[in-house]
């Protein structure tokens, strides 16, 4: 009996090890994605309380409004032309995250490494499905004069109605995930304009309420001269930067995950292009401009959003909580459970459908009891996180190095599925893309175990290293990747099917 005998849609020769519906290429006509749908993904995704927060890091470190604003906008450029670049393999060959990286570590190794993203994607998952069910919580509290505030759940720490909220909103991820990727396409197009005009109306609100931008426009940058920072400017800007890079570094690894439903490669450019550094940048001046008329409304600057919503009153805090549901939801979908549950399918495709990886992404959400993770280590596990999005650099670097220098955006589609093809390598690994990630990851290490906490103090030179954490990882792996192949094994054409 053949291998694909219980897939017929199957190629003769592929391997049910390597394919299934989820994983294979997305035929032209189901192409049906927009420049709209796309820019509508990104500002859904864009629209959350991280991002938020973002610009508003920056203030405390010393920036002026301009600079933090301007910060944001640059990282963001440059993020996103790896994106574009990934993003165009995804409409070219109508192919997974997943499936793009087994051209460069091996139809065997592109499993791990999928999950390397997707490990990062699971625990935000869960992160932001607590902070969206804390936001619902909120709201019944307010509108019961918090009346169903409770003891703990013995072993749990949260009371009953917390663990509701929780289950509600993850409930709700639970039902987009079961109607597939198009219920997450509608989702995000027509929640993309509700969360534009919420933001604005959160600066409307603010800067009325403040009768003004209050000191935004006149606090000077604390790096002039005389200031509290005079000449350390760069000191901050780098490490800010490099940071907001690693922020979506995640997203441009798995952008073929989206990219291989656009129209064509001008829907998935334009789209990126108007959907990821615009609204970026406008909703950076409106995390400072808010939190600057904060300072006149409660003496104080407020940069997270839930606590400016706990300080309102009237409607205006349920319909901001409730914004604030909605963007948790399309910001988890899109940017934490596709990539994990992509992953979790091609582990093994003849068992694992892209559902099924959404419903393991699910429980992982729950398992690991998010609540208590930011309860005893909130800021070290952001800190975590983001500084593991930034050590996945090499790995964006390696595939950017393959997909454009080494194939030239030439893949063959059939060999992509086979066990035996010129992508399976050494039993489907490529020992040339593990040895160039790890030398990659090296000089980042040092700098990454410091800033997580997990050791003391290191040399200075790897703390600059770090700073640039990013473009290291990037510039390393794809230098080695592609010194190593073209000396050990020379790229014939490779020819999409």
């Amino acid at each position: 009996m053949s291998e694909n005998a219980g897939n017929p849609q199957m190629k003769v020769g592929y391997s049910s090890e390597l394919w299934n519906e989820d994983l294979a290429p997305v035929e032209k006509e189901e192409r049906t994605w927009s420049w709209q749908n796309i820019a509508s993904l990104w500002v859904s995704m864009v629209v959350c309380v991280p991002a938020y927060m973002l610009a508003a890091s920056l203030i405390p470190e010393g920036m002026s409004w301009w600079q933090a604003v301007f910060t944001v906008l640059l990282a963001n450029t440059i993020i996103l032309v790896p994106i574009l670049v990934l993003g165009h393999a995804g409409a070219k060959h109508g192919i997974p995250f997943p499936v793009l990286l087994r051209a460069s570590f091996g139809t065997s190794g592109a499993k791990l490494a999928a999950m390397m993203r997707g490990v990062v994607g699971c625990g935000w998952f869960g992160i932001q499905t607590w902070i969206g069910g804390s936001a619902i919580y909120a709201i019944l509290n307010i509108l019961t004069d918090s009346a169903l505030v409770g003891e703990p759940i013995p072993g749990l720490g949260i009371d009953v109605a917390q663990l509701a909220s929780f289950l509600v909103c993850w409930g709700a991820h639970v039902y987009f995930i079961a109607r597939g990727t198009e219920s997450i396409r509608f989702l995000e197009t027509y929640a993309a304009p509700f969360l534009i005009a919420m933001c604005f109306g959160l600066l409307i609100w603010a800067v009325t309420k403040a009768g003004g931008f209050g000191p935004m426009l006149s606090s000077p940058s604390e790096f002039v001269e005389g200031g509290a920072k005079e000449g350390q400017f760069w000191q901050v800007f780098w490490p800010g930067l490099t940071a907001m890079i690693g922020f979506w570094a995640t997203l441009a690894l798995n952008i073929p995950d989206f990219t291989r439903f656009a129209k064509s490669q001008k829907h998935q450019i334009v789209g990126q292009a108007i959907g990821l550094p615009i609204p970026m940048g406008v909703l950076a001046f409106i995390a400072v401009a808010v939190a600057s008329a904060t300072t006149v409304i409660y003496g104080e600057a407020l940069w997270d959003p839930v606590a400016i919503t706990e300080r309102m009153g009237g409607v205006a805090v349920v319909v901001a909580l409730f914004a604030l549901v909605i963007a948790t939801v399309t910001t988890n979908l899109a940017a934490n459970m596709v990539a994990p549950a992509i992953g979790f399918a091609n582990l093994a495709p003849g068992k694992i459908s892209f559902r099924m990886g959404g419903y393991i992404t699910a429980g992982l959400g729950i398992a690991i009891m998010p609540w208590k993770l930011l309860e005893t280590t909130g800021a070290y596990i952001f800190t975590w996180l983001l500084g593991y999005s930034a050590l996945l650099g090499p790995l964006a670097g390696i595939m950017l190095a393959d997909y454009i220098l080494l194939r030239k955006t030439s893949l063959s589609h059939d060999d992509l599925f086979k066990i035996d093809g010129r992508y399976s390598y050494s039993g489907g690994w490529n020992p040339m893309a593990w040895i160039a990630l790890v030398l990659a990851v090296l000089p980042n290490l040092p700098g990454f175990l410091s800033a997580a906490g997990l050791i003391d103090s290191v040399p200075d030179i790897f703390v600059a290293i770090y700073n640039y954490a990013w473009f290291v990882g990037v510039f390393v792996g794809a230098v080695v990747y592609l010194v190593l192949m073209k000396a050990t094994r020379p790229v014939t054409a490779s020819v999409a099917s």
